[in-house]
Parts: structure tokens; C-alpha cells; sequence
């Protein structure tokens, strides 16, 4: 039997727009920020939301997100980025201006530079992760989403290393899991368990760090090559310490 071949009606469905939009997160004098932009244009001019803008055809998202955090926050050297796919939000009213998918990015940035508005962000700047909001759009969601997979993440995989040098204590790496938990860690155990963990993170032979105390210098590490924690490093609950 023949098949006619019909011929697609690329005019036939309703043109809509993507972008990438990014949740850069930080941890600045102990404190876990976010990067943000005044928006320079409408809609909400004025207003702060996450760094972000629309893909052009020749574009991947991933290389839009890149991109759009270069030109609207002065970030080019992005060697120490680690940057993953969030989630898409496509609720048809998420943008006034008309249809608009984007595409989220989780970016953890270690002892990132001073940022500078640039493209259509009349400012950019580092913002206290408790004080970001109200945001552009429905970047509030995003924000909060981004922060509670990071939270996840570090509990079976090895994401905290992340916001570490690429030599880092083990103070410092329970530091991490602090800030972004919000919660205090018990020291012996929290040292117990990451080193109980295969691969978690490795020691720098004959490499140490004075911390500001009166001790000995602690020993640096460095991140290990385990992709998946196992045991898991779980969040502490209000039964007992982690």
C-alpha cells in the first residue's frame, strides 16, 4: 500500500519563545547568596530577578545560559562553574509578554569576582539568599526549587565540593552543608561519615591549612571521584544531630 506524504504545516501551531534563566548560588562571608539583575527593560523594569534571556536558533539552552550570565552580569570566566539543568517552567502565563518556556540552570560558583550590569541589566550583585524576593516573573519559584535540589543534592551526591577551593578542609566543606541546610552539624560525626564514604574526597599529601585557632593546622582534601554517595550524608531531623 502507498503512503501519501504529507507535508508539515510548520505555520499550523502557535510560535512561542525559549529561554534559559539561571539560579547562581554562592556562600560570602558564611552566608549562602544568590546572583541577581535589576532589569533594565519592561516588563518589570526595575524589579530583580535571575540572570537570564531568550535562546537564539543557532543556540543550545545550556550555551544561551552561559552567554546571558556573561553579558548581563560580567562573569566570563566561568572555569570554576558548575552548572546543571533545573526543570523547565512552561505555565502559559508565566511571561506578559507572550508565550515563554525556559529552561532553568542550577550554578554553584566558588569565591566568585564582583559582579557588573551589563546587555539589558541596569545592575547586578550578590544578594543574600534570605533576602532575594519578590522577583521578575515567576523566578521566586525557580530560586526556591534551585536551592531545594542543591539541598537534596548534597545528601548522595558530592555537589558541596562545589562550593569549596579546589583544596579545602573538612571544617570547611561541613560549612557548606550548613549554610545551605540551615542547620548545625555535630564535627566528629560529620568528619566520621565523610570519610567513611568511598570517594567522597581524597587527601592532598602533605598539605595543610591553619584555620585560626591555637590547634594543629588541618588537612586539606580535595573532591573524590564518586559521582553517588553511598552511605547517603542525610539531612539531620529534630530526632537527633547528623
Amino acid at each position: 500500500m502507498d503512503h501519501e506524504t504529507v507535508e508539515y504545516d510548520k505555520y499550523a501551531h502557535e510560535p512561542f519563545a525559549v529561554t534559559a534563566d539561571l539560579a547562581v548560588l554562592t556562600i560570602l562571608d558564611g552566608v549562602l547568596h544568590v546572583l541577581l539583575v535589576e532589569r533594565g527593560q519592561e516588563p518589570y523594569r526595575g524589579h530583580w530577578a535571575l540572570p537570564g534571556g531568550f535562546v537564539q536558533p543557532d543556540e543550545a539552552a545550556e550555551t544561551a545560559a552561559r552567554r546571558e550570565l556573561a553579558e548581563e552580569t560580567g562573569l566570563s570566566d566561568l572555569s570554576g562553574l558548575h552548572l546543571e539543568q533545573l526543570r523547565t517552567y512552561s505555565e502559559p502565563d508565566r511571561d506578559p509578554r507572550m508565550r515563554v518556556v525556559t529552561v532553568a540552570f542550577t550554578a554553584l560558583l566558588p569565591h566568585p569576582p564582583e559582579p557588573h550590569g551589563g546587555s539589558d541589566a541596569a545592575q547586578a550583585r550578590w544578594v543574600p539568599y534570605g533576602k532575594a524576593g519578590p522577583l521578575a516573573f515567576d523566578h521566586d519559584r525557580i530560586l526556591a526549587d534551585a536551592h531545594e535540589r542543591v539541598g537534596a543534592k548534597l545528601e548522595y551526591s558530592g555537589l558541596a565540593t562545589a562550593f569549596c577551593p579546589p583544596e579545602f578542609t573538612l571544617g570547611e566543606l561541613q560549612h557548606v552543608y550548613e549554610v545551605v541546610w540551615g542547620t548545625a552539624l555535630d564535627r566528629p560525626n560529620f568528619r566520621r561519615k565523610v570519610l567513611a564514604t568511598p570517594g567522597f574526597v581524597e587527601p592532598v599529601p602533605g598539605a595543610a591549612r591553619l584555620t585560626g585557632g591555637r590547634g594543629k593546622p588541618a588537612a586539606l582534601y580535595r573532591a573524590g571521584t564518586a559521582t553517588t554517595l553511598h552511605p547517603p550524608l542525610l539531612r539531620p531531623t529534630s530526632e537527633g544531630p547528623a
